[in-house]
């Protein structure tokens, strides 16, 4: 149990302390933000805080805080210290500067930051990781919510059904203005989405007899069977995304950047966000591994085999929590992709949006934009209803893509501390997390055996492979910070 409670402790003391570290090496001020500057009352719009700071977490909260921490509970308690380390240092520190400087920028995609900041080549590379990332997100956040939302009515409502509801509500809350639908709904979710999580862990709590907490100290190597071919590294970084570093959360800063009333509000929105999402995974880490715990070895197993599945969600809330905490837990597991599916779409909108310099303030042109990403969707989502067993090959391929996402995001963060702040060395802030995510990236694709180079090599040569290309990278950055960023670029300070 206190391995589970000092990590919500050091969480929330990241908040409290390196939130506003990370303010200060942004360097906030006064000046106007986009939604007070330029306000089109359809993306760029005044919110309060406190409704920023919801429709932020549900936006980034998706499948990936749960079903991703469930996953990589099969690693042991050790999924904590990458929870709380990752999140502190990696991902909230990612999705703050992708938020601040999407609003230092007129509320600018991370595509459009990309090319301004990096160059050409990073743009190419980002609009094309970003686009299919986002459609992606939404096909994954159509079935899952489906099959769970058929369980919850006893199979009286089958998932097709419910895939068609969800499918229309996206295209709906994507087309309009998103203080209408989004800026109403997303409060109350945002109530429920933290009553489940309170349940969840209560549930935990008062059965500790029965289902007690692993501590990291008795349990720190995996502890399933069928985990024992996969290594932390890099397999758990990748596995618990959303709730320690995600890169899809780069494409949702840009929308709330677009409607937060002043910088001082980043640090609560952005950074506050992430944490909060942090708690909720690892709420459904302890879960599990309270349910499937070490004596139980026909539960890890178990586990191992469906995974973060929604079969996993239903059986470890209805043992902790009984029939009425079931339907508030699965409840709030369904609001989070959804909430997330559907500007998941907007913010591919917004991004092509931009990309062909199309006016959105016009009903027609959003729906231009929108039905022709909706049919992908669509076909997406049927061939994975069709062939369930899709669903882990789209989540592995979601997985790599975004942590991919977030390096290249933390490396755009780099360069615009670059070339914006007299002090070079501020830089490391974002470029040693940067680096970080590369490795993990490299040694994924080259070693993971299932979709990637690993069924035809050993994993150390994933390791020796990744670790020389990063170090490669992090002198070449060196030598950028060292020699040729010697004073602010006049004219990226000049453009802001």
């Amino acid at each position: 149990m206190w391995t589970f409670f000092i990590a919500v402790i050091l969480l929330i003391g990241g908040y409290l302390i390196y939130s506003r570290i990370s303010e200060k090496v942004f360097a906030i001020d006064d000046r106007k933000t986009p939604a007070i500057k330029n306000p089109d009352a359809v993306d760029i719009t005044p919110l309060p805080k406190w409704k920023a700071f919801l429709i932020e977490l549900l936006n980034i909260a998706g499948n990936g805080p749960i079903f991703g921490a469930i996953s990589g509970a099969l690693f042991g308690p050790i999924v904590f210290l990458w929870i709380v380390l990752g999140c502190v240092l990696g991902g909230a520190v990612h999705d703050y500067f992708s938020g601040m400087i999407s609003s230092r920028n007129n509320g600018d995609s991370i595509v459009k930051l990309s090319r301004k900041y990096v160059g050409k080549v990073m743009e190419i590379v980002m609009r094309i990781f970003s686009v299919i990332l986002l459609l992606l997100v939404t096909a994954v956040f159509v079935v899952s919510p489906s099959s769970l939302l058929e369980s919850l009515t006893g199979g009286k409502v089958v998932a097709w059904i419910w895939m068609i509801i969800i499918l229309v509500y996206y295209l709906v809350s994507t087309i309009l203005p998103i203080q209408k639908l989004i800026g109403k709904l997303y409060p109350v979710f945002g109530v429920v989405l933290i009553a489940m999580g309170l349940a969840v862990i209560g549930g935990i709590l008062f059965q500790q007899d029965k289902y007690p907490m692993l501590e990291i100290i008795d349990h720190f190597q995996d502890l399933s069977i069928q985990n024992g071919d996969l290594p932390w590294w890099p397999f758990m970084l990748t596995t618990v995304a959303c709730g320690a570093v995600s890169g899809f959360h780069a494409t949702q800063s840009p929308m709330i950047a677009k409607c937060i009333k002043s910088e001082k509000e980043g640090r609560q929105v952005f950074y506050g966000a992430m944490v909060a999402e942090g708690i909720i995974a690892l709420i459904w880490a302890a879960a599990a591994m309270a349910f499937y715990h070490v004596d139980q070895v026909e539960g890890w197993n178990q586990l191992a085999m469906v995974g973060g599945s929604s079969t996993s969600v239903q059986k470890i809330s209805f043992t902790l929590l009984g029939p009425i905490g079931t339907v508030l837990a699965i409840i709030g597991v369904v609001i989070c992709p959804i909430t997330s599916g559907d500007t998941a779409l907007r913010s591919c909108r917004l991004i092509i949006g931009e990309w062909l310099h199309i006016d959105q303030s016009k009903i027609k042109n959003r729906l231009l934009l929108t039905l022709p990403l909706f049919a992908l969707v669509i076909g997406i989502s049927i061939w994975n209803f069709l062939d369930h067993g899709n669903f882990n090959l789209l989540w592995r391929w979601f997985a790599w893509s975004n942590q991919f996402l977030a390096a290249a995001t933390l490396w755009v963060a780099t360069f615009y501390l670059l070339r914006t702040h007299k002090n070079n060395y501020l830089s490391l802030f974002t470029g040693v997390p940067a680096a970080i995510m590369t490795a993990v990236v490299l040694t994924y694709i080259i070693g993971e055996p299932n979709i990637a180079l690993g069924r035809f090599i050993p994993m150390w040569v994933a390791y020796l492979i990744g670790g020389i290309i990063t170090g490669l990278l992090f002198l070449f950055y060196l030598y950028l910070m060292i020699f040729k960023f010697k004073k602010v670029e006049e004219d990226v300070l000049d453009n802001e």
